[in-house]
């Protein structure tokens, strides 16, 4: 585990699994703004310490780089034990998904080892992340979890089962922890990303030209629901870009 830190936040803390240039750090960059201590975690513990640092100079907060391989339920253990050393985590992100190629795969080409790594990222990864943090939220009745998906989590693509099974099971593990927490103050969302996500508007070219989702745009709306009034509170979300295709 490797600190970037700032003063101090009075608040819990802001835990990120998932991390990268994009997503992840934008709304590990706004949880920081906002005066959360933030746990970034992701495999390359030394591109998450670059992320941490540049965070933690830009929002003036305390952030900690934590590696963590999803996939492996060793490795979620070690790394939440790093997370909680810190303090209660408020709020849990779960970004992460095993990287697929953008083209299709035929079905008889995927192999068993391949697909149940997908699965293990996209799902398992995700339970075990949600059974490390769900018992303090309901101790202090109150917490966020909310999970990263995709139009791959509405709609099967040839192609693409691997991406497609994991991210039906992880929206359906997301609705199951809704219904069972709520009524401990615990608020389960899923968000759905519905087009491809470019990098922050800021750092593009001509943003005209550019029809990508901003992260920053996104990581908003992950903030707005970490703070929905519980008499409304969302349990799924689709957001799509101007160049997404609705049924």
């Amino acid at each position: 585990m490797r600190s970037m830190s700032s003063p101090s936040s009075s608040k819990g803390i802001a835990a990120i699994v998932g991390v990268g240039p994009k997503l992840g750090c934008s709304i590990a960059r706004k949880f920081a703004y906002e005066g959360y201590t933030v746990a970034i975690l992701a495999r390359d513990l030394a591109k998450l310490s670059r992320l941490a640092e540049e965070i933690a100079r830009e929002a003036k907060a305390q952030v900690f780089a934590i590696r963590i391989d999803c996939s492996d339920s060793k490795s979620v253990r070690e790394a939440f034990e790093g997370v909680l050393s810190l303090g209660f985590v408020e709020i849990l992100v779960y970004n992460a998904c095993e990287p697929v190629s953008c083209l299709a795969t035929k079905f008889t080409a995927i192999s068993l080892e391949s697909f149940e790594r997908s699965l293990a990222v996209s799902t398992v990864g995700a339970f075990h992340c949600a059974q490390q943090v769900i018992p303090g939220m309901v101790e202090r009745g109150r917490g966020t979890i909310i999970f990263t998906g995709s139009s791959a989590s509405l709609h099967g693509f040839a192609g693409f089962c691997e991406l497609s099974c994991g991210k039906f099971a992880l929206r359906g593990l997301s609705q199951c922890l809704a219904r069972e927490f709520q009524s401990s103050g615990v608020h389960v969302a899923h968000v759905i990303i519905d087009g491809v996500i470019g990098m922050p508007r800021s750092s593009r070219g001509d943003p005209s030209m550019d029809f990508t989702m901003d992260p920053d745009a996104l990581a908003q709306t992950y903030w707005h629901i970490h703070n929905q009034d519980k008499s409304a509170w969302t349990q799924e979300i689709n957001l799509r870009s101007p160049s997404s295709q609705i049924p």
